[in-house]
C-alpha cells in the first residue's frame, strides 16, 4: 500500500509515502492508492515509486546484481508485460527476469506441480487450474464474492445494530464501559484534514480485524437454530464500544458458500466457493480431474477466515465422487 501527496513538489512530480508504517500517519492532503487493479498493473509511475523503495530500504542492493523473479495474474495481458520487461531491463538494468503465474506459484509453494488453487482476496474468489506447472485457462472461473462482499455485510451489521467506526487515529482517550453501553471516548485535537480515501483505509483495517477475530464460517449449511445455540464472542471496538456477538459470526461469512442465504442476493447467479472449485475442475480434462480434486489449495487473505477450509473440505466431499487412484489418497483442502 502507498499513499500519493496531492500537492507537487519543485519538480512537479508527486510525494509518494509507502510501506506500512507510513501508510498509518494522518497526513493532510495524502491519497491512498494502489497501482495494481484486477491484478495487472494500471499506474506505472506509482508502481516504480515501490520498486524504488523496495530496492533503496528493503534489498539495499544495486538492480544490476541480482536476477528478478515476479508474480503476475493468470489473465495478464501480453502488452503489460512487455512493458513490465522493458522497465526491468532498461530502467533497473537487471541481468534476468522471470514472469511466474501467481497460481503455479502458489502450487509449487505447496509441493504440488498439479493441482486447483482456490484464491480468494479482497475484490474476487477465483479457481485456477493447474496442471504439470501449468495453468490451464479455460479452466479459470472468478466469482465477486470475497473479502470486500464480507466488509460490506459487516458494515451493514453495524449500522443495524446503530455501531460508530471510528478509527484508533481519530481517538485521544476513552473510558471502559459496560457491555452494550454507549461508548465513551475523546476526540483528538487539531486533527489533520485527512483524505476520504485514507479515512476509508482506516475503517477498513478496523472491519477487517474484526472480521478475523470473530467471524467463524459454520460446518454446514446454516441454520438459525444451530447458530443461536453456538458460543459467543466477544469484541470491543477502538472507541471502547463492546459487545457479544452470536449467530451473526456464522451468518456473515455464509455467503461465501451459499449466496442464496443473502439479504438481496436473492436470483443471483453469483457462484459459492464449492460451485466456483467444482465448475472449474468440471471444464477441465476428464482424466487430469482426479489430480485437480486430490489437490485443492487455498490461498489469499479471505481464506484465513476461521472453519474456511473446513467446509470447503466438507462440501467437496459431499459433491464429488471418492478419488479412486491409490496416488489420491492424501487428496483434499491444503493452504498454500
Amino acid at each position: 500500500s502507498l499513499e500519493l501527496d496531492g500537492d507537487k513538489d519543485k519538480k512537479g512530480g508527486k510525494v509518494y509515502y509507502i510501506d506500512t508504517n507510513a501508510l498509518h500517519v494522518a497526513r493532510e492532503g495524502v491519497e491512498v492508492l494502489s497501482p495494481l487493479k484486477n491484478g495487472m498493473i494500471e499506474d506505472w509511475e506509482c508502481f516504480q515509486a515501490i520498486l524504488d523503495h523496495t530496492y533503496g530500504k528493503h534489498v539495499k542492493s544495486e538492480p544490476g546484481l541480482h536476477p528478478v523473479l515476479m508474480s503476475e495474474a493468470p489473465w495478464n495481458t501480453r502488452a503489460k508485460r512487455e512493458k513490465l520487461t522493458e522497465l526491468m531491463f532498461e530502467h533497473y538494468n537487471i541481468p534476468a527476469f522471470f514472469l511466474c503465474k501467481t497460481a503455479v506459484l502458489t502450487a509449487f509453494a505447496n509441493g504440488r506441480s498439479t493441482g486447483l488453487v482456490l484464491d480468494s482476496g479482497a475484490t474476487h474468489t477465483t479457481a485456477i487450474p493447474v496442471h504439470d506447472g501449468y495453468i490451464l485457462q479455460q479452466g479459470i472461473v472468478k466469482s465477486p464474492l470475497a473479502g470486500d462482499f464480507i466488509s460490506m455485510q459487516c458494515r451493514e451489521l453495524f449500522q443495524e445494530l446503530n455501531i460508530d467506526i471510528v478509527p484508533p487515529y481519530m481517538i485521544a482517550a476513552k473510558e471502559p464501559v459496560r457491555e452494550g453501553a454507549p461508548p465513551s471516548w475523546k476526540k483528538k485535537e487539531k486533527l489533520p484534514q485527512v483524505s476520504k480515501s485514507w479515512h476509508n483505509f482506516t475503517c477498513n483495517e478496523v472491519i477487517q480485524d474484526f472480521q478475523a477475530s470473530v467471524l467463524q464460517v459454520s460446518d454446514s449449511p446454516y441454520d438459525e437454530q444451530v447458530a443461536a445455540q453456538m458460543p459467543t464472542v466477544h469484541y470491543e471496538m477502538p472507541n471502547g464500544y463492546n459487545t457479544d456477538y452470536g449467530a451473526e459470526r456464522l451468518r456473515i461469512p455464509e455467503g461465501l458458500f451459499d449466496p442464496s442465504n443473502v439479504k438481496g442476493l436473492s436470483g443471483n447467479t453469483m457462484l459459492g466457493v464449492g460451485h466456483v472449485v467444482t465448475t472449474s475442475i468440471g471444464m477441465c480434462d476428464i482424466d487430469i480431474r482426479p489430480g485437480l480434486y486430490g489437490s485443492v489449495i487455498v490461498t489469499g487473505g479471505n481464506t484465513l477466515l476461521q472453519g474456511f477450509t473446513d467446509r470447503l473440505n466438507r462440501e467437496l466431499a459431499q459433491k464429488t465422487p471418492p478419488v479412486r487412484n491409490p496416488r489420491d489418497r492424501d487428496g483434499g483442502v491444503g493452504r498454500g
